[in-house]
C-alpha cells in the first residue's frame, strides 16, 4: 500500500500528475519561478515532460558533513576541524519554537501540500510575471531542502556549488522530481529535521544545532522563541541578515519572523509583541576550526594526524577516496598525545628557546615498543605571522616537515656502532682515531663498487686533545669522529645501511641515507627528530623497532549511528639482538654519565643518549631515552643560514653551542616532566672490558690526553688501519641552504667536513 503524506489531501504523485498535466502551465510555472523574461515560457514548457521522466527515480543523499574532533590519548579535545561546522541531532533535540518560526518564515503550507505547493507557485508566477522578475520564489522546504542536498554534494568544488544553484528550468524539474520522492518516502518531519540539520544559518554555522552554538552559545533544544526567530530569518539570506555584522537588520528580519508565527496561530499577538521587544541576547561563539586553534601546543601533532589520514591507504584506497572522507567528518579521533608528554615538551621549549630567536627548537617523545608518539612541539608557534611556521620541524617533508630534515651530526654515530656489534666487533673495539685524517681511500658500499675518495678530503675531531687510539666506549662518550670513520672502513657501508634500514632511518624527503663516509658516521644528511626518536626507541626497547603512530582509534557519525574505523597499527620488528642493544645503551648511558651529554643527564632513573652538532654549528642535537620514553631534540635555523656562535637563545649566551649545552637540557625537562611519577625501569647494562694492556696508562674521563685503559701502539688492528690513514673524500659538495622565510629549507648534504663535531 502506498505511503499517504502527512499533509492530509492528494498524494505527491497526484499532485505532480496534476501539475505536469496542464500541457504549457508545467512549463509555464517552472519557468516563471526561475526566469524573469516571461517570453521564454514556451522554450522552458517544451520537453519538460520528458525531461522529467527521464531523471533517475532516487535521490541519493549524501551524509551530511560534520565536524570532527580530535582527542588526545586521555579523551581531552586537542582541536575540531572540518568542512562544514555541523552537528546533526533528531527533530526531539531541536526546540518546538524553532519548528514551528522555520515552518511559518518559508513554507506555512508545509503540513498541507505535497512535494509541490501549487497554490503557492501560481502566485509566485503572478508576482514575478507582474515585477518582470524573480520577486517570490515557491519551493517549498522540500524542495530546499532537496536543493541543499545538491549543494553539500557539491561539497566544496566552486563549480559544483554553481551547477547546484543555478536558476535553470532543467535544476527545477531534477529538484521537483526528487522533492515527490522525498515526500513520499520520509514524510514531514524527517523532512523538516533534515532541512533543520542541512541548511546554512551563516558565519560558517551549518544547521540547527551549530547555529545556536554559533550565534548564542547554546543547545538546539534550548532555543527560545525570540532565538529561534532569528534564526529561522537568517536561512533566507545569511549575509544580509547577518546579526553579528548588523543587529538592526537581523532585529528587523526576527520580528517579520515572529509576526508571521503570530498570523498562522503558532504563537499568541501577545507572544509576538513581547518577543519583538527583547534584545537579540547573542553570546557568539567565534568557530574555532582547524589545527591551528589546538589546545597544549599540539597543532603540529594535530596537522600530522591529518596528513596521516589524507596519505594512509587504510582510510582509502585513493587519495580523493581519503579526502572525501576527512571533509565529511563526524569523526572522534583519539589520538596517542600523552598530556603530560604533550605538556612537559612545550614547557621545555618556552623555556630555554623563544619563539622570537633566530632559530628554533623542536621535540618529539616516543614510546618504545609501541612507537606511538606522545609529544611533539616546536618553539615557534604554529600560524602565518611572524615568529611562527606552519611547517612541522619535527617529521618528513611528506608530512609537512622540511624538504629534507636536519643534518644530525653525531646522533649517527650509534647506528654505526650497532652495525659493527652485529658485525661480531667486540665492545671494547679500538682504533688509532688520531686528531685529524684523511677520509679512507676507499670504503665498501652495498653494491660491488666502493666509495673512493677522489678528492683527498679530511677530517677532523673537535678538538686537538682527542687523538686515540680510543676505544668504543670512550670514543662514543666523546664523539670523536675520527674513531667512527675508522669503525665505518673497517665494516663497511652495508652493515650500516641495513642497520638504518631496519630502524626506518630516512632522509627528510622519504630517500634512503647516501652511501658516502660523511652521510653514514658523522650525519651530514637531513633527518626528522621524529625519525630519530623512533630509531633510539629501538635501543631503549633492546633491539625491537616499531613503526611510529599518532591515530589509537577512530569512531564515525553516520546518521546518528556509530561505527569504528580501522586505524594504522604500528609494525614491530627486531632491528638489532638484545645484546647489541643492551651494548649500546651501556655505551650512550656512558654520554650522559660523564660525556658529551651530562648537561642531559636524568636523575633518578636510568637514561642513555647522544648529542650531535654539525660542521659552521647550524644544527644541535639531543637524542635520548630510557627504558620507556625516547625523544630527540633539534635547535637550529629552518634555512640553515644561523651559525649558532656568539648567539642568545631563550636568553641565554652562548660563544659556541653544542648539542649537550642546548639541545641537551631541553630534552633533559621535557623527558623529566614527562615521566613524572611514572616506573623508572633500568637498561639490562652488560660489562664492556678493558683491554689486554694498559701500556698507555688510565683511561681519562676528559680525554684530553687521549687515554683509553691502555690500548697500545702495537693494537692488532694499526696495521689495517695505517693503510686506511692515506687519500680520502665525501663525495657531492657542501650543503646547500635554502631561502629564508621559512618557504624552503636547507638542501641535502653529502659534502665533506666534520659533520658530527663534537656534540
Amino acid at each position: 500500500m502506498p505511503k499517504k503524506r502527512s499533509g492530509g489531501g492528494l498524494s505527491p504523485t497526484q499532485q505532480a500528475a496534476k501539475f505536469l498535466g496542464v500541457s504549457v502551465l508545467a512549463g509555464a510555472v517552472l519557468a516563471g519561478i526561475a526566469l524573469p523574461a516571461f517570453g521564454a515560457l514556451g522554450l522552458a514548457a517544451k520537453g519538460s515532460v520528458e525531461s522529467f521522466d527521464e531523471l533517475p527515480a532516487n535521490l541519493k543523499t549524501p551524509p551530511l558533513s560534520q565536524r570532527t574532533t580530535i582527542l588526545d590519548a586521555d579523551g581531552g579535545q586537542i582541536a575540531t576541524v572540518y568542512s562544514r561546522d555541523r552537528t546533526v541531532v533528531d527533530l526531539k533535540s531541536i526546540s518546538p519554537y524553532m519548528q514551528k518560526a522555520i515552518v511559518a518564515i518559508e513554507d506555512s503550507r508545509f503540513y498541507e501540500h505535497g512535494a509541490v505547493d501549487l497554490k503557492g507557485m501560481l502566485r509566485a508566477l503572478n508576482k514575478n510575471v507582474q515585477s518582470s522578475g524573480v520577486s517570490e520564489g515557491a519551493s517549498t522546504l522540500t524542495q530546499q531542502y532537496v536543493k541543499n542536498v545538491f549543494v553539500e554534494e557539491a561539497g566544496d568544488d566552486p563549480t559544483k556549488v554553481a551547477q547546484a544553484t543555478q536558476q535553470t528550468i532543467g535544476r527545477k524539474i531534477k529538484e521537483l522530481k526528487y522533492a515527490i520522492q522525498v515526500e513520499e518516502e520520509l514524510g514531514k518531519k524527517k523532512i523538516l529535521e533534515n532541512y533543520l540539520n542541512i541548511t546554512f544559518f551563516g558565519e560558517q554555522a551549518y544547521g540547527v544545532e551549530a547555529a545556536a552554538q554559533r550565534y548564542f552559545s547554546t543547545h538546539a533544544k534550548d532555543l527560545t522563541l525570540p532565538q529561534a526567530a532569528l534564526l529561522a530569518g537568517i536561512v533566507q539570506s545569511p549575509s544580509v541578515y547577518d546579526p553579528v555584522k548588523d543587529d538592526v537588520t537581523a532585529t528587523n528580519r526576527r520580528n517579520v519572523v515572529l509576526k508571521r508565527m503570530a498570523e498562522v496561530g503558532d504563537i499568541s499577538e501577545a507572544e509576538a509583541a513581547k518577543a519583538q521587544k527583547a534584545p537579540l541576547g547573542l553570546k557568539v561563539k567565534q568557530p574555532k576550526n582547524g589545527c591551528i586553534t589546538a589546545v597544549k601546543g599540539a597543532s603540529f601533532f594535530c596537522k600530522y594526524v591529518e596528513r596521516v589520514f589524507l596519505s594512509d591507504p587504510v582510510f582509502g584506497k585513493t587519495k580523493e577516496v581519503r579526502a572525501k572522507l576527512w571533509n565529511q567528518g563526524g569523526l572522534t579521533i583519539r589520538t596517542t598525545l600523552e598530556p603530560q608528554a604533550q605538556k612537559s615538551v612545550q614547557d621545555s621549549l618556552k623555556d630555554h628557546v623563544y619563539k622570537s630567536d633566530k632559530v628554533a627548537a623542536a621535540a618529539t617523545l616516543v614510546e618504545p615498543g609501541t612507537g606511538k608518539i606522545l609529544g611533539m612541539g616546536q618553539s615557534k608557534p604554529y600560524g602565518y605571522g611572524k615568529n611562527e611556521t606552519e611547517y612541522n620541524y619535527s617529521v618528513n617533508s611528506s608530512m609537512g616537515g622540511s624538504n629534507y630534515g636536519f643534518p644530525t651530526g653525531s646522533t649517527f654515530k650509534p647506528f654505526v656502532a650497532a652495525a659493527a656489534l652485529e658485525e661480531g666487533r667486540p665492545a671494547n673495539q679500538s682504533y688509532p682515531a688520531p686528531y685529524e685524517m684523511p677520509y679512507p681511500a676507499t670504503v665498501q658500499t652495498c653494491s660491488s663498487k666502493p666509495w673512493t675518495n677522489e678528492g683527498n678530503d679530511k677530517l677532523e675531531n673537535e678538538s686537538e686533545s682527542e687523538k686515540g687510539p680510543y676505544q668504543l666506549k670512550k670514543a662514543m662518550e666523546l664523539s670523536v669522529n675520527t674513531y667512527f670513520v675508522q669503525m665505518l672502513a673497517d665494516i663497511g657501508m652495508c652493515p650500516v645501511v641495513k642497520m638504518t634500514d631496519k630502524l626506518g632511518v630516512v632522509q627528510g624527503n622519504g630517500d634512503k641515507v647516501p652511501e658516502v663516509p660523511s652521510s653514514m658516521t658523522l650525519g651530514s644528511t637531513g633527518l626528522s627528530p621524529l625519525t630519530m626518536a623512533t630509531a633510539y626507541a629501538a635501543f631503549a626497547s633492546r633491539g625491537m623497532y616499531c613503526t611510529p603512530v599518532a591515530i589509537e582509534s577512530i569512531t564515525q557519525t553516520v546518521g546518528g549511528a556509530k561505527k569504528s574505523l580501522e586505524v594504522p597499527k604500528s609494525t614491530c620488528s627486531r632491528a638489532m639482538s638484545e645484546k647489541t642493544a643492551d651494548t649500546v645503551n651501556t655505551l650512550l648511558s656512558g654520554v650522559t654519565d660523564s660525556g658529551t651529554g651530562k648537561q642531559a643527564g636524568l636523575s633518578g632513573r636510568a637514561n642513555a643518549g647522544k648529542t650531535g652538532t654539525t660542521d659552521s654549528r647550524k644544527n644541535a642535537w639531543f637524542v635520548g631515552y630510557t627504558p620507556n620514553l625516547a625523544g630527540a631534540v633539534w635547535v637550529g635555523s629552518a634555512t640553515q643560514k644561523v651559525e649558532m656562535t656568539d648567539i642568545t637563545i631563550g636568553g641565554v649566551y652562548h660563544s659556541q653551542v653544542y648539542g649537550g649545552d642546548t639541545p641537551g637540557p631541553i630534552w633533559r625537562d621535557a623527558m623529566t616532566g614527562a615521566l613524572e611519577g611514572k616506573e623508572a625501569p633500568s637498561f639490562n647494562l652488560v660489562n664492556i672490558p678493558n683491554p689486554p694492556d694498559k701500556d698507555r696508562g688510565d683511561e681519562n674521563d676528559d680525554g684530553d690526553n687521549g687515554d683509553d685503559n691502555g690500548d697500545t701502539a702495537g693494537d692488532e688492528n694499526d696495521g689495517f688501519l695505517t693503510g686506511l690513514l692515506t687519500n680520502g673524500t665525501t663525495n657531492g659538495g657542501n650543503s646547500t641552504g635554502g631561502t629564508d622565510g621559512g618557504t624552503f629549507f636547507q638542501g641535502q648534504s653529502n659534502g665533506n667536513g666534520n659533520g658530527g663535531g663534537r656534540g
